[in-house]
């Protein structure tokens, strides 16, 4: 008849001392403690898989107690009798812990954002920075699986709104939430927290881009641009502004090898909507480029960063130059001079208004809902910028000035 193992006690455990060499108190059911020659004590549990004998260690006495063994104990067993190897269980567990902390936020995001290869360049460096500003240094380092909503919501919505950048906080939310529909997909998390914090953001007051449309205002507002005293290249840009009234994004980035001075154009790919963009350049915009040449012809770039030539000159120049010049953002954006030439050329100057969307870029249709080319009316177009132009000189000399007409 088997010898019954008389269970161990707190007590017993806790006064057992080595014995010279190794020594073992058991509990019963595989479960027994070693002893060691230095008196350190470690958990062992001893069982049979498929025919062979194992060994699993359960930690250290007094780390591990008494209780905590045999509970453990019990859940090796359970497995065990399902044809579980416990080592093997525990070994995987321990490498899914490893992947779920290795898997953070930020070497999650850092994995999807070079895959958003139909994003514009400059979109790419704009993520990148709120992602290196307002993202990483709240929850870069948490395993993304780990990041609940109010994670979100206290380390980077807050504080965003409590600086004021109410609107920016939400395409930072929405950054956060394309991370992690990848993470989900690619198994790192099993759902997108942000869903939960929708109804949570304060309510932003949105408006349009300030822009001065008024041709008395306008005047005034030329005639400060061509005061302005800083750089001559931001100068010579922020003049070219309401001429070409193109994007703000896209005067930074303009390059001296898409102009053409022969046909007086100016071709490139646009960033934001990937497509082809001719815009015809007046007399002045040629003489203002003239003027810019001597500077920077030499150059990729019409308008470098003094930081480094290979990059444009940042978003921020030019709204910061009508901030020194005592405009402030509610009467003039660098994005306005669209609303401004869109507004006067149509309402003022009797343009027609397919040759106006034709040249801010927009798509426009023919009868037939069949989108024109990108060549479309160009000479028309040529005719339109130059009288733009001459409009705009005939502001600023004091000519007589046509008053908006509003409708009633």
């Amino acid at each position: 008849m088997p010898r019954k193992t008389v269970p161990l006690s707190d007590v017993q455990i806790r006064n057992a001392k080595p014995k010279g060499k190794q020594s073992m108190l058991y509990d019963g059911d595989g479960l027994f403690l070693l002893i060691s020659s230095s008196g350190s004590k470690g958990w062992r549990f001893k069982f049979r898989l498929h025919g062979k004998e194992k060994l699993m260690s359960f930690g250290t006495y007094p780390e591990i107690s008494l209780s905590e063994a045999r509970e453990k104990r019990l859940e090796a067993r359970k497995l065990v009798e399902k044809g579980i190897d416990p080592i093997q269980m525990k070994q995987q567990q321990a490498q899914l812990q490893r992947d779920i902390n290795e898997n953070t936020f930020q070497k999650v995001a850092e994995e999807w954002l070079p895959l958003q290869k139909d994003l514009a360049e400059s979109t790419l460096k704009m993520i990148q920075s709120r992602l290196d500003r307002d993202i990483y240094p709240a929850i870069g380092k948490l395993p993304i699986s780990s990041i609940k909503p109010k994670i979100i919501l206290d380390g980077v919505i807050r504080p965003m709104e409590q600086r004021g950048a109410g609107v920016l906080s939400r395409r930072v939310k929405t950054i956060i939430s394309q991370v992690f529909t990848y993470a989900v997909g690619c198994d790192y998390a099993e759902r997108n927290p942000t869903a939960d914090i929708a109804g949570l953001l304060q309510k932003v007051e949105r408006g349009h881009m300030a822009a001065v449309t008024d041709p008395v205002e306008l005047s005034a507002l030329l005639k400060s641009i061509d005061g302005y005293e800083g750089s001559i290249s931001v100068k010579c840009a922020l003049q070219l502004l309401p001429l070409l009234f193109v994007r703000p994004g896209e005067l930074r980035t303009m390059r001296w090898q898409d102009i053409d001075f022969d046909a007086n154009e100016w071709r490139f790919v646009a960033p934001k909507t990937k497509t082809e963009r001719i815009v015809p350049l007046s007399r002045q915009s040629i003489e203002i480029l003239d003027t810019l040449r001597p500077l920077t012809g030499h150059l990729q770039l019409c308008f470098p960063s003094i930081r480094s030539v290979v990059k444009p000159v940042s978003n921020n120049t030019f709204n910061a130059a009508f901030r020194r010049m005592g405009y402030d953002q509610k009467t003039v954006t660098a994005h306005g001079f669209r609303a401004t030439a869109r507004t006067i050329l149509d309402e003022v100057l009797q343009q027609r208004v397919d040759l106006i969307e034709h040249q801010l870029g927009h798509t426009v249709k023919d009868a037939l809902g069949r989108a024109y080319n990108r060549t479309s009316h160009l000479p028309e177009r040529h005719k339109m910028m130059q009288c733009w132009a001459d409009y705009l000189d005939m502001l600023k000399t004091g000519g007589k000035v046509i008053p908006l007409r509003r409708n009633a």
